[in-house]
């Protein structure tokens, strides 16, 4: 071994086990320092604050620096500003808190590297995400050794990979076109991809992508619950086939990003089987109810699926990125296998070899199916499902603390554990929508930069509206309910401003904006 590098890397010897030890004892302490014992949600740092703090030295100096000092910069400018997931305030986004064993697996897969492409990079790598799959493909209804799986890096590669086989089987099967060898064919503006109004927006980011074009993407009406119309559905079919136009691929969703809407699975999967399409259900956000005995009911229907997005960075609580696609028939592979010599010959094919490249877009790709593995092994189905379970409880009592709120507005029930509301404020009527829109992004900034909470903005029904997205089992109604407060809190203080501002427009008592607040709250009657 060239003894000039040998501590810079983890390997045999004694030498660089130690200093690897005490690397990783120190990354401990800043990450629990600067981030796991963080009180707030946020710092509350602004975008320029943050990007001059890392400023302060190169990216790349000339001699390096020790790691001690290394670290204690990162957990300075880095750590202590990043959004803390864990934090039951922090409730932007589909974002959750990472398991204590999927935190563990991270090192260990990062430390051991695999590439998870060609089987002699990998091994026994290779073996046990197969072994996963399997599980995974049992738990959503694909019986039988006929279904496949890989990991994927999320939502959006899945989607894609869902709608591309489901584009090359439809061309293979009508016209006995190969897609991979010949390119798109002369009829392929006229294929069209169904989905609902509120299907993930990757939906047309991979029909471009694909080079369908965003108008190859027909939205079906959603009811008022946010699901797919099924009735329309058949008349939308019916309306594009009389206009000689070629629907092959209908995308229900199992949890949209704002309502956790889920579309009527077993009307979809029927309808499809009729029609002749491709069903691809994208149960990213709402894949993890098939562990919930209380829940998985919500599923029914999912396994009428050809192929199937699950997230694991959702609500199976795993680190950033991990996902999984899933096909009833592992021979649709066949539109994306190539063989090179140099990584997965035909030989390879011949003798038995899993070399999973041919099963995914990416080639080099991480070990992520053991962060799952880990997970499921120490926490165990039952635990896994009452967090889950607890999220969802969350969301309906908040909803209900939000309808007991005057100042409050629930916009939908909750299917999930998405609260999406909005403040309401007494003042400003005669400024039309666009001042409830713009006090709400307002509310929104303020419980951000005081490092209140993290909460989501997003619009329903053209409405400006706030977000609670309570994925973290370590969030209770008293959290919620606190944030409630404050949002309500902020929210008549900027109506007492702008009530103040607007009288001094209008010349009343113009020279004393602390009469003009004051005034408005006597005869708001609601108080601050």
């Amino acid at each position: 071994m060239n003894g000039t590098f040998a501590t810079d890397f983890l390997n045999h010897s004694e030498e660089s086990q130690v200093l690897f030890r005490k690397h990783m004892n120190t990354a401990l302490g800043v990450l629990i320092r600067d981030f796991a014992s963080a009180k707030h949600p946020y710092s509350g740092a602004l975008p320029d604050q943050l990007a001059a703090s890392l400023r302060q030295r190169p990216v790349c100096p000339e001699q390096g620096i020790g790691m001690a000092e290394l670290l204690d910069f990162i957990g300075e400018a880095v750590l202590k500003h990043s959004a803390v997931v864990t934090h039951p305030a922090c409730m932007a986004h589909l974002h959750c808190p990472p398991l204590q064993a999927s935190l563990v697996a991270e090192a260990l897969l990062s430390a051991v590297n695999p590439s998870m492409d060609s089987w002699d990079q990998s091994m026994s790598a290779t073996m046990l995400e197969q072994e996963v799959i399997g599980w995974l493909c049992g738990l959503f209804g694909f019986a039988g050794r006929g279904s496949d799986g890989v990991f994927t890096s999320g939502g959006t590669q899945s989607n894609f990979m869902g709608l591309l086989l489901a584009r090359d089987h439809y061309c293979c099967m009508r016209w006995n076109w190969n897609v991979q060898q010949r390119g798109l064919p002369p009829q392929a503006d006229r294929l069209r991809v169904l989905c609902s109004e509120e299907a993930h927006f990757t939906v047309k980011q991979s029909a471009a992508l694909l080079g369908l074009g965003q108008q190859s993407v027909i939205t079906v009406p959603v009811d008022s619950k946010g699901r797919m119309h099924s009735d329309l559905l058949e008349s939308t079919i019916a309306r594009l086939r009389e206009d000689e136009l070629l629907p092959f691929v209908l995308v229900a969703t199992a949890g949209t990003t704002d309502f956790g809407s889920i579309d009527p699975l077993p009307e979809l999967g029927e309808a499809a089987r009729r029609h002749g399409l491709w069903l691809h259900t994208d149960a990213a956000y709402g894949g993890a109810l098939a562990l919930s005995d209380q829940h998985a009911c919500l599923l029914k229907g999912i396994a009428l699926s050809d192929s199937i997005t699950v997230d694991f960075h959702k609500l199976f609580y795993q680190p950033i990125s991990c996902g999984a696609f899933l096909l009833r028939d592992r021979l649709h592979y066949r539109y994306l296998r190539l063989n090179a010599d140099y990584l997965n010959p035909e030989a390879d094919d011949q003798a038995g070899v899993p070399n999973l490249v041919g099963k995914s877009v990416q080639t080099t790709r991480r070990f992520d199916a053991l962060k799952l593995y880990m997970s499921l092994q120490h926490v165990g189905r039952e635990r896994f499902a009452a967090m889950i379970d607890h999220t969802l409880k969350l969301a309906e009592e908040t909803a209900e603390r939000i309808r007991q709120e005057d100042a409050l507005e629930l916009i939908a029930e909750p299917t999930l554990n998405a609260v999406v509301f909005r403040y309401v404020p007494s003042v400003g009527a005669e400024d039309g929508a666009g001042w409830t829109d713009e006090l709400n992004c307002r509310i929104r900034d303020r419980l951000l930069e005081g490092g209140i909470a993290v909460v989501a903005r997003t619009k329903a029904k053209g409405k400006a509206c706030l977000k609670f997205t309570l994925l973290n089992p370590l969030a209770t109604l008293q959290h919620t309910a606190g944030i409630l407060r404050h949002v309500i809190r902020i929210g008549k203080e900027l109506e007492c401003q702008y009530a103040a501002e607007l009288l001094a427009r209008k010349g009343v008592l113009s020279h004393d904006r602390g009469t003009a607040a004051g005034t408005y709250g006597s005869f708001m009657g609601r108080g601050l």
